[in-house]
């Protein structure tokens, strides 16, 4: 778990004056936490034994400890691919690639799989099976397959899904479109991009709906965003994985795809009819 899953896992269980200071680091999350004690309790406005007695009660021997768990997590978001690969052949066991991968990935399964709120899922279907919003989809530099993975069936599965052009500089004129209620769902993976940020934020403030596939540290994007799916993306490579993410994008088009089935249905046979006409794919035998 990161520093803020812990944080929002015992929120309940605080005082007031430690809800505080909660709600105060996990605004400027990582960030908040990585001055002084005194600097964070006086932005939280507590006082500093507060700070020390809560990161106790979160489980940490104290606050060194604390912030010692959020400078992992800033290095883990900001590692190159280089830095990443060496970290994982410095620790590699000694089985072959393949079996070193596929533990990895089941354990991002796993660790993805309890975390993910049922109701988010539903909740993100729920938004992009609504044909009175239109739907934009957009990603990163490596998360644009994924983005246009998910473009490539909804369009499919519903009308007015548009994918937005790779080029940040081109994201004003698809933005001009979207009104509120509209929703764009977003792939953003760490070594976060500020364009898609302020993207993001601009949308927002239009009443646009934001559903977001992240990592499990999250973009700062999350705190725009109705639906996040935080997703464990660790491999034995010099690259993050996008199977796990693969995953989920696939459920949620079967769960859009079986919420209209009916009108889905009609849209599919219409487009296996064009497909035919165009003589498309060689016909079996």
């Amino acid at each position: 778990m990161t520093v803020s899953d812990v944080i929002n896992a015992h929120f309940d269980t605080l005082t007031r004056a430690e809800k505080q200071l909660a709600t105060s680091l996990l605004d400027n999350y990582p960030v908040s936490g990585l001055g002084s004690i005194t600097t964070v309790a006086e932005n939280a406005r507590v006082s500093t034994p507060t700070v020390a007695r809560m990161v106790q009660k979160l489980g940490y021997r104290g606050f060194p400890d604390f912030q010692s768990h959020l400078h992992h997590e800033l290095e883990a978001t900001l590692s190159n691919p280089i830095a990443k690969h060496d970290r994982w052949a410095a620790n590699a066991p000694g089985t072959h690639i393949l079996n070193r991968f596929a533990d990895a990935i089941m354990g991002n399964l796993r660790q993805t799989l309890s975390q993910l709120d049922l109701a988010d899922f539903d909740g993100a279907t729920a938004l992009i099976a609504n044909r009175k919003r239109n739907i934009y989809i957009v990603g990163g530099r490596i998360t644009k397959a994924l983005a246009d993975y998910l473009f490539t069936h909804l369009q499919v599965v519903r009308p007015n899904v548009t994918q937005l052009s790779p080029i940040p500089s081109a994201w004003p004129q698809y933005v001009l479109n979207m009104k509120p209620g509209d929703v764009v769902v977003i792939f953003d993976i760490r070594r976060y991009e500020h364009e898609m940020e302020t993207f993001a934020r601009i949308a927002r403030e239009r009443g646009v709906e934001i559903v977001l596939f992240t990592d499990q540290w999250a973009s700062p994007i999350a705190k725009l965003a109705a639906h996040v799916f935080r997703i464990h993306i660790e491999a034995p490579s010099a690259w993050d994985s996008s199977v796990v993410t693969l995953f989920v994008v696939e459920a949620l088009i079967e769960a859009a795809q079986s919420a209209n089935w009916s009108e889905t249905k009609e849209r599919m046979r219409t487009l296996e009819e064009l497909v035919a006409a165009s003589r498309l794919f060689r016909k079996p035998g």
